[in-house]
């Protein structure tokens, strides 16, 4: 197979060739991690840290892990949302 390779290619680049590998082999390896590492980082969490993606597999009640369920509240237009001592918009002052 040398012998071949020598014949099809310049002399001095069967060397560069040589040395070129294991670099490239080394950057490829090194990008593969970095990219899986940033696509594991960047994906989409919940507030307690968990994969939104674990219970995709399973129904809704399976996939919980012992997270504390967050009641929504709902705001009516009924209750102004102001500090003590100070006015709604609708107070006229």
């Amino acid at each position: 197979m040398g012998d071949f390779l020598s014949s099809v290619l310049p002399p001095g680049l069967i060397d560069v060739l040589s040395a070129l590998i294991p670099p490239v082999v080394v950057a490829a390896v090194f990008c593969a991690f970095v990219i899986k590492l940033l696509r594991k980082e960047m994906a989409p969490r919940r507030m307690d840290g968990s994969l939104v993606s674990e219970d995709t597999a399973g129904d809704d009640g399976a996939g919980d892990k012992g997270a504390a369920k967050v009641e929504e509240t709902v705001a009516t237009n009924e209750t102004p949302i102001a500090q003590d001592g100070e006015g709604t918009e609708t107070d006229g002052r």
